[in-house]
């Protein structure tokens, strides 16, 4: 199969589809594959590195998308990506489409094949190729909010840890999946009082007992939320319903409830965010101001540390790459029900039905 790596062109968006190992592993196994001049350098790899893993450089990313059958990515294509795009091409990456009608729109008049990695998902729920990124999100979303916490940053001037004679900040995670674990793990570590909520009691009690223990857990509600909010310095927001819309759990009346200078942390914003007040932001710009609390909603978190994130995204993802590579993707989807789980769009038809509840569009289930 021919496999395109196009360069990513979404603001600030430093990580790239593949690693060199990652690629070479395809070689071997027989396929081809031609990656963007440059696109591996903003997470360290060189078109030397890739070269020598046995690829072919292609200049520019339309040549790339002409060239293959099959693009791997890491964020969905954006507004310059959409007429690249071609009928029965593979796209394999994030995709997002919840919170995204016209690219949703733009794939379905493709008619090519979308297979969105957050989608993947193994029998007993587990979300395979999300989980590497949440675990980068979610420490980043504890690193981000102590850092945005400061005074100069608009912050309302406390220093996370504390110090001795000095209360540490106050950190709520909304949340008791990956990110969520992971970001609670990461402000305990940095010294803040910690409280992880979650609407799962079996969740809860799972994290009461694997994280350090000065984390307390909460049952998730409006109104705990509420009686939190006044003495919370960071909120971070880490709720997935997997391929829907991120529900709603601060409206902007709440926002009244909280210290000036407080920081909101939105890692949901991929899927529309889970504040009221949340719109997407970018590394360049990442934050900005309702009503005295700081928000940062940046949309690709695990892009301000590009290198960690492909190699760890290429962990995960290889094994699907190759499978799809090796056996088509009919077949592959046919033989691996996680990988099936991934098909959003095909031909021109929403194959995920919580796509297409959130947009009113017809669900036909792929194979039917």
């Amino acid at each position: 199969m021919k496999i395109g790596i196009p360069k990513e062109i979404k603001n600030n968006e430093n990580r790239v589809g593949m690693t060199p190992s990652g690629v070479a592993e395809l070689i071997r196994h027989g396929h081809e594959v031609s990656v963007q001049h440059t696109a591996g350098e903003g997470s360290g790899f060189s078109d030397l590195d890739y070269t020598s893993a046995g690829a072919t450089i292609l200049p520019s990313i339309a040549d790339v998308y002409a060239w293959a059958e099959m693009i791997v990515k890491v964020k969905e294509p954006i507004e310059p990506e959409y007429p690249l795009v071609r009928a029965g091409q593979l796209l394999f990456t994030y995709f997002h489409f919840a919170c995204d009608r016209p690219l949703t729109e733009a794939m379905l008049r493709s008619h090519a094949v979308c297979l969105a990695y957050e989608t993947v998902q193994l029998s007993g729920g587990a979300l395979p190729l999300l989980v590497p990124m949440s675990e980068v999100a979610g420490r980043m979303a504890a690193l981000n909010g102590a850092y945005f916490l400061q005074k100069t940053k608009g912050g309302s001037g406390k220093l996370i840890s504390g110090v001795p004679g000095v209360l540490p900040a106050r950190v709520l995670v909304l949340g008791g999946g990956v990110v969520g674990e992971a970001a609670a793990r990461m402000a305990a570590g940095l010294g803040a009082e910690v409280v992880i909520a979650d609407i799962s009691l079996p969740r809860l009690r799972q994290l009461g007992m694997e994280l350090p223990s000065g984390v307390r857990t909460l049952y998730s509600s409006e109104h705990n939320i509420r009686r939190l909010l006044p003495q919370t310095d960071i909120v971070i927001g880490a709720v997935l319903v997997p391929g829907d819309k991120a529900p709603c759990l601060i409206s902007r009346d709440m926002l009244s409830l909280m210290q000036k200078g407080s920081i909101l942390v939105d890692v949901a914003i991929d899927q529309g965010g889970c504040f009221e007040t949340s719109r997407p932001t970018t590394h360049s710009e990442p934050t900005y101001e309702v009503d005295g609390i700081v928000h940062y909603c940046v949309a690709n978190i695990p892009g301000a540390v590009p290198n960690t994130s492909t190699t760890a995204l290429t962990n995960a993802t290889l094994r699907y790459a190759l499978a799809l590579a090796d056996k088509g993707w009919q077949q592959a989807c046919r033989d691996d029900e996680a990988l099936r789980r991934g098909l959003n769009i095909v031909d021109g038809r929403v194959t995920f039905k919580a796509v297409a509840d959130v947009f009113g569009l017809p669900f036909t289930p792929w194979g039917e």
